[in-house]
């Protein structure tokens, strides 16, 4: 009977303690060990680089490491998968980009929800792109292009990458434009910049950051941004509205979701800190320099933003009929 009892007692103190672990691990002070950041896209993109930036700032604040952790494939699923089954504690996040809201669309079997298994934080940036064309191509502005192409159907091709801005921002021109382009997919940026040079397709849309110093360079010519207005990096640039597309208006963003579930307080924290990095001087400076305005919403109105723009582009695509590339 006395060996039963100290077994029992023994058993009720182990219990005791993991029970005490659990309770202190879960009440210490967010974030209690490094934080793993997915970006669903390859590493040294517009957008891995932003994230990388971001990350290397939380670290100085939080004194915990923020991992970047790259997972392209799929238009970005397997990264988005990966996050809404992980535990919603802040310490594994999504870097959301353009893609997030074409997934629904372009991908319908997904093991996840896109919207009800994430907790919006903040959008960080806002996406725009630029339309850039081979020299070669004997049109020196938008509605010169237009109308070679109607000229020739067919007869140009346009880069994509899968489930990108740029797809839609494509998309979207060839039914607003009336024309026939070919889309010509490719794995990422980088290929399609060089595919351009080439000249083995005669048009592209890409981040400003990677079209200026193609445009100064006279490698590549620049036609039109795809926002509705100009862009402040680009002044001189006319949208594609000013430039013979009424209506034309193809804007992205890039922010930060967590697992649903997690709780308020983490996510208002990581709101808080995040804001706090883009309000730094340096920040500003550095954002610049890339060609990218500065958002910092709060978690409310980035989750408007991502509806909004999911049903926007459910619409879109409908009309389009896009679909995956590749």
């Amino acid at each position: 009977m006395q060996s039963f009892l100290r077994t029992a007692a023994r058993l009720t103190a182990a219990m005791l303690l993991m029970a005490s672990s659990l309770v202190a691990a879960q009440t210490q002070p967010f974030p209690n060990k490094a934080v793993k950041v997915i970006v669903p896209t390859g590493a040294g993109g517009t957008t891995d680089i932003v994230a990388r930036v971001i990350g290397q700032k939380l670290t100085e604040l939080w004194g915990q490491a923020v991992l970047i952790d790259n997972r392209p494939g799929a238009g970005g699923t397997m990264g988005s998968e990966a996050i809404a089954k992980s535990a919603p504690d802040g310490h594994s996040l999504l870097w959301v980009m353009p893609s997030h809201m074409l997934i629904p669309i372009l991908y319908p079997k997904l093991n996840y929800d896109p919207v009800k298994d994430f907790a919006p934080i903040s959008m960080v940036t806002s996406v725009d792109l630029v339309l850039l064309i081979n020299p070669a191509v004997p049109a020196n502005s938008v509605k010169e292009l237009i109308a070679l192409a109607k000229a020739k159907p067919g007869n140009l091709n346009i880069g994509v990458v899968d489930a990108s801005l740029g797809y839609l921002a494509s998309g979207a021109f060839r039914a607003m434009a009336g024309v026939d382009i070919v889309n010509v997919p490719y794995k990422g940026v980088p290929q399609n910049i060089q595919a351009l040079i080439a000249n083995e397709v005669q048009m592209f849309f890409v981040a400003p950051v990677t079209a200026i110093p193609q445009i100064r360079s006279g490698k590549l010519r620049g036609l039109a941004v795809t926002n509705a207005r100009r862009l402040k990096s680009m002044p001189d640039m006319p949208s594609m509205q000013e430039a013979g597309v009424p209506g034309y208006d193809v804007v992205g963003w890039n922010g930060v979701l967590a697992p649903a579930r997690t709780s308020k307080e983490i996510i208002n924290k990581i709101h808080a800190d995040i804001a706090r990095v883009l309000a730094r001087p340096d920040m500003h400076e550095w954002m610049a320099s890339q060609a990218l305005e500065l958002v910092g919403n709060k978690p409310e109105e980035f989750a408007a933003v991502i509806q909004a723009d999911m049903a926007k582009w459910a619409r879109m695509a409908a009309q389009l009929g896009l679909k995956p590339e590749q």
